[in-house]
């Protein structure tokens, strides 16, 4: 007899016969339970509401204790029959990334209305959903994607992305133009996607942001500008005759700064409450408030079902004040956004004083179902308010239900930054090494434009920047709205070119066009930034020519292997026959001094994607 034979005769054995009156008690109470768990699980909350210790029993975190200390014979029957009763046959694996104790460790899982142990329990797992293959019949989810079936809630993704940017004839289109980005929450989703074993969304992947994800070795600024442009030619590494043309901006540092108003809008929904997401958020923004000076202040705001204040405005040197505040905040109900901004952004003018930085910070997945939640709605609402000089910057945690598309319309509307947050050492780099890029603006609106010469560039292409485009008559339109760049910030992009003449070209010339026109051959272009004063309503105008002979920039060999692998991971067929190992070999050749590890990280992430794509 065979093992399974003798596990059958143990169920059976075991098993009592059916009873139907028992069986309609049982049903009649699964559907109890489960409206029960419905509303916990909604949090119908009419405020916000502090408390230090978390929720035990009830809704769906019971259900999740329940699951981490042993379910009885009887429990386990009443979930399960909720299981069956709304066609959830087969084996439900709930995959934790917060178990404590042996990751190996017995969990009750449920078979029809019996339950079942099976020791197949692990702590990363490489999808939002569907972590591994399950045996046939069964269904692997993570924590998030099981509150979500559990509580009724699908679980979505949605990322702010477009059509990359075709190659362009130049002597029919020579102007391309687009705003200014230093976000960088698409390296950092990248990275969380192949720490949990898939390959990223390729809609999830902004080339530009990853590019500029890492420092470079840029000039800084001379003669109190701004900021300053430097440029650089080179071979592309992906095509034989073809060019790279390297575009970077180095913002000035900070040297005296004004005192700080800090607004923490904190997303409190039910939805916050995972270990990556509302417990992440409050080891992050301890962090940053250990770089905060006396005279700067704090105060929180939540949203959940409805807005709350729960600290009022605080001078930053009582922390601990700041921290308890944090240290007592929960997750539930639904997802206020709207209101949350209202009332932050009225925190924000009451705290405002001349002379003061104010900057609301918005922490969440992105989820915003209750009030305003559509993204042009939320775009309208934000844009009234930059006007009054509080800047809003978007930090995303968690994933399941991450809308990228939202924190990525109300960070480019509101004067700030989005960042993505997967990990402690990544709030580090955000909230820590570059908090003053993050807080203090020193040039509004930058907009970058390049037009081509088409006597020595017979086509070009913009690698990135697809969700950053800008019409050509907006780059003198002082009334178009475009990115900031923060003190100590960096702008990188890259542009691949085709000579005239070259054989790599990919376009046609037209039988019947002109002979192109344009300057000088040894001229390939010339770069116009426009900017603005942080608070000023007039643009500035920087101009300088783009020279073929011009020396490579210092890290060029690093950047174009970034936006290379960002290419091959979308499928891009205008990189020949350029692949991982490729990729991985410039990118390690090209790493530098790398003093915080980010550019090996990048090494290892290359090498990780290469053996998941296989």
């Amino acid at each position: 007899m065979s093992e399974f034979d003798d596990l059958k005769a143990a169920l059976e054995a075991t098993t009592p016969d059916p009873d139907a009156a028992r069986r309609a008690e049982h049903m009649a109470l699964a559907m109890r339970n489960f409206d029960d768990l419905q509303k916990s699980s909604q949090g119908l909350a009419a405020q916000a509401r502090l408390t230090s210790e978390p929720p035990q029993k009830g809704g769906i975190r019971g259900v999740f204790v329940m699951l981490k200390q042993g379910l009885s014979r009887q429990a386990g029957l009443r979930i399960g029959s909720v299981l069956t009763a709304f066609g959830m046959v087969g084996v439900l694996h709930l995959v934790f990334d917060s178990f404590a104790g042996d990751p190996m460790a017995s969990v009750p899982l449920i078979r029809g209305s019996e339950p079942v142990i099976e020791r197949r329990i692990v702590r990363e797992a490489p999808a939002p959903m569907v972590r591994k293959a399950a045996p046939t019949g069964s269904i692997a989810l993570s924590e998030d994607a099981a509150v979500g079936v559990l509580a009724g809630a699908p679980e979505t993704e949605t990322f702010a992305n477009a059509a990359p940017n075709p190659i362009k004839v130049t002597a029919e289109d020579p102007v391309s133009t687009f705003s200014a980005d230093v976000d960088t929450a698409s390296w950092a989703v990248l990275r969380n996607s192949l720490a949990r074993g898939t390959l990223p969304p390729a809609q999830s992947l902004r080339i530009e942001e990853m590019v500029n994800y890492f420092p470079y070795d840029y000039p800084v600024p001379e003669g109190g500008a701004p900021f300053r442009a430097s440029i650089g030619v080179s071979d592309s590494p992906w095509r034989a005759g073809t060019r790279i043309v390297h575009i970077g901006l180095q913002g000035a540092p900070v040297v005296d700064r004004p005192p700080l108003n800090l607004v923490f809008l904190i997303d409190t929904s039910g939805s916050m409450n995972t270990p990556k997401k509302l417990p992440l958020l409050r080891q992050s923004f301890r962090l940053m408030l250990g770089q905060l000076d006396p005279q700067d202040s704090v105060a929180i705001v939540t949203y959940a079902g409805s807005a709350g204040r729960v600290l009022d405005p605080t001078p930053a040197a009582e922390r601990d004040k700041i921290l308890a505040a944090l240290d007592q905040l929960e997750a539930g109900g639904r997802t206020a956004g709207h209101a949350g901004l209202q009332q932050a952004y009225a925190t924000a003018a009451e705290m405002a004083e001349a002379g003061d930085v104010s900057r609301v910070i918005l922490a969440t997945d992105g989820d915003f179902n209750v009030g305003i939640s559509d993204p042009k709605a939320l775009e309208d609402f934000i844009a009234k308010q930059r006007d009054s000089g509080t800047y809003l910057s978007v930090l995303g945690f968690g994933r399941g239900n991450l809308n990228d598309a939202v924190m990525q319309s109300l960070a480019q509307n509101g004067n700030g930054m989005a960042a993505y947050i997967d990990t402690l050492a990544e709030a580090q780099k955000v909230l820590v090494d570059q908090l003053s890029g993050a807080l203090f603006p020193i040039a509004d609106d930058v907009k970058i434009q390049v037009e081509w010469n088409p006597a020595a560039v017979a086509e070009y292409r913009l690698i990135g920047y697809e969700t950053r485009a800008l019409n050509r008559e907006d780059f003198h339109n002082d009334r178009v709205d475009a990115g900031e760049i923060g003190a100590g910030h960096q702008v990188t992009a890259l542009y691949e070119i085709t000579p005239v003449g070259s054989e790599a070209r990919l376009t046609d010339p037209l039988r019947y066009g002109a002979a192109p026109e344009g300057g000088p051959a040894d001229e390939l272009g010339f770069l116009r930034l426009r900017y603005k004063a942080p608070g000023a309503s007039d643009s500035q105008l920087i101009e300088t020519p783009i020279m073929a002979n011009t020396a490579p920039l210092p890290d060029a060999q690093f950047a174009t292997a970034i936006a290379g692998f960002g290419q091959i991971l979308t499928g891009s067929n205008l990189i020949g026959e350029y692949g991982f190992d490729d990729a991985i070999a410039a990118a390690q050749a090209a790493r530098g001094g790398d003093p915080f590890g980010y550019r090996q990280e990048a090494v290892t992430l290359m090498r990780l994607a290469q053996s998941l794509s296989r």
